[in-house]
């Protein structure tokens, strides 16, 4: 090899060690962090307050539940701390607006959960996929759009329903037009004395995390910090979708959940229900790993964050997602876990 090969080959493998320890080494030093934060003792007052939630499907409200099925939930939730329901009533149509006969019967559900869960708060959880620059979708930027989904909040109110819960996606961190749309919200469930609560994003694991993922992906998986503080500012009620993590392994799952319960929890007022969402559904793609992402492991990473971030904090809880595709282990989980003795 002559001397000038030989100086490109030089240059050649620092090149490539360079690429190595950017691409590389910070995931490592990532999972051990996640490793590390999911070690630890567990406090005993870092469970339940009675202010969890469950998000259950649209069999509920089209007419396929019966009497029966009401008395079965109803067994289920007894003794849990479940405070809230999350029905899907929707979805929306991309121009905001919701057809009545998406939710036939909502009153039978409503009246029944109050009757045999005197106390549970039933929620109508209305969603739609965000067009952001695409052709086919809801767009927060149309002030006719956020005017319509204002409309729908108030139609499943009228309804029966006892609040309004919003899952929007992918939203993107920073968008200013989604919070005009909480502000338009709020005035009407204030007036209404109904809750108004949203599912919301994970919260940027690294500074500008969000910024980067942009450039491969518009599917807004992060928000930043201060961003998910805005949002919780201006609702009754924020659940984190702490799954879809793709996390391999169990421990870097329940670290991670850790993680964002601390960094949910360091900007979510007082005022304000935070809900650490847990996994009870089963499946394995590249962004959910069922082996990993157990209620166990999150249920330990929520104590784990919450007992090292605001031990005495009484509005908090985790939601439960989804009835349709809970395993009965899910619920074993939960109980033994998150329960108070």
């Amino acid at each position: 090899m002559d001397g000038r090969l030989r100086r490109m080959w030089r240059r050649g493998r620092w090149w490539v060690l360079g690429l190595v320890l950017v691409l590389v080494v910070p995931p490592l030093f990532g999972a051990l962090a996640l490793r590390v934060g999911y070690a630890g003792d567990l406090r005993d007052d870092a469970r339940t307050r009675g202010r969890d939630a469950y998000w259950i499907g649209h069999a509920w409200v089209d007419g396929r539940k019966k009497d029966a099925d009401l008395r079965v939930l109803a067994d289920r939730l007894r003794g849990t701390g479940v405070k809230d329901l999350y029905v899907h009533a929707g979805p929306l149509e991309h121009d905001g607006t919701l057809p009545a006969t998406r939710h036939p019967r909502a009153r039978w559900l409503t009246d029944g959960i109050h009757r045999v869960l005197p106390g549970i708060r039933v929620q109508a959880w209305l969603g739609d996929v965000l067009a952001n620059d695409g052709p086919v979708g809801l767009r927060l930027s149309d002030p006719a759009s956020r005017a319509a989904v204002t409309a729908s909040a108030r139609q499943v109110l009228d309804a029966g329903f006892d609040g309004v819960h919003f899952d929007l996606e992918p939203l993107q961190s920073g968008d200013p037009h989604y919070l005009t749309l909480l502000d338009d919200l709020g005035r009407l469930t204030r007036a209404r004395k109904a809750p108004l609560s949203v599912a919301a994003h994970q919260i940027d694991p690294l500074p500008g995390a969000h910024s980067a993922l942009r450039v491969f992906s518009d599917q807004g998986k992060w928000w930043s910090q201060e961003y998910f503080g805005e949002v919780a500012r201006r609702v009754d009620q924020i659940a984190v979708m702490s799954y879809d993590t793709w996390m391999p392994l169990e421990s870097l799952y329940g670290g991670y959940v850790a993680q964002q319960t601390s960094l949910a929890l360091e900007v979510t007022p007082e005022s304000t229900d935070l809900l650490m969402g847990l996994p009870f559904f089963h499946e394995d793609d590249l962004g959910h790993h069922e082996d990993a992402e157990t209620v166990a492991a999150g249920v330990r990473g929520v104590r784990l964050g919450l007992g090292r971030t605001d031990p005495t904090r009484e509005r908090f809880g985790v939601a439960l997602y989804v009835d349709f595709a809970e395993h009965p282990e899910d619920w074993t989980a939960y109980r033994a876990s998150w329960s108070r003795p």
